[in-house]
């Protein structure tokens, strides 16, 4: 009897373990670039080259976008970098990632995140901390759900935004200015995801996505 509630709770942590990964699969297998495009949408470009499992970019490689387009889905990937690159959902038109698709930002963390910063929406929604750790994996979620747009960053949440309520070209809810030519929320809500080339070494690893239903 002592040892009944023992294998009751060792029973339902493994079930937990399983569930966590149900629904998700991979967007790079570790092994080749199947599956991926440059912004010509030819084949990646030299730069982007498979490494240890990891896909990493070394000098030249221009942006690398999936072939497939995604509307609604959670994004989990581990990325490590020398510097500035970029996470790209949702993107239109590869020839114009700037002003037809969201960049969560990726860099060196920062003491003080701003519109800028690691984790940021990219010239549009600050992270509220930054767990990240200069040199180390940092581990990035994303969710994309219609309008909602969410960033968990080595399990915390650090990031939100509501495309809904970016209505006005070039400026932001709070008054300040952005980037784009047309107001967020006039976004198309499905497209490409991408890994920038900004200049900096980056690697990425275990990408994967799961669907979300509407």
């Amino acid at each position: 009897m002592p040892r009944t509630p023992t294998f009751v709770v060792i029973l339902f942590v493994g079930i937990g373990v399983l569930q966590a990964g149900e629904g998700f699969r991979e967007l790079f297998n570790g092994k080749n670039l199947d599956g991926w495009q440059s912004s010509s949408g030819k084949a990646p470009a030299a730069g982007w080259v498979v490494d240890d499992g990891a896909l990493v970019l070394k000098k030249g490689g221009g942006y690398i976008w999936t072939k497939e387009r995604f509307g609604d889905f959670i994004l989990d990937l581990e990325v490590k970098t020398t510097g500035n690159s970029g996470i790209f959902i949702r993107t239109d038109k590869l020839s114009d990632p700037v002003q037809t698709g969201i960049e969560v930002q990726v860099d060196n963390p920062s003491a003080n995140p701003g519109k800028h910063a690691f984790g940021s929406f990219y010239d549009l929604v600050a992270p509220t901390k930054n767990p990240a750790k200069k040199g180390e994996w940092t581990r990035i979620v994303i969710t994309a759900q219609d309008n909602l747009l969410k960033v968990a960053m080595n399990g915390a949440d650090i990031n939100q935004m509501d495309l809904n309520l970016w209505k006005e070209a070039g400026k932001n809810p709070d008054g300040t200015k952005n980037k784009y030519k047309m107001a967020l929320k006039d976004f198309k809500r499905e497209g490409h995801i991408g890994f920038q080339d900004h200049g900096a070494a980056v690697m990425y690893r275990n990408i994967k996505i799961k669907l979300l239903k509407k």
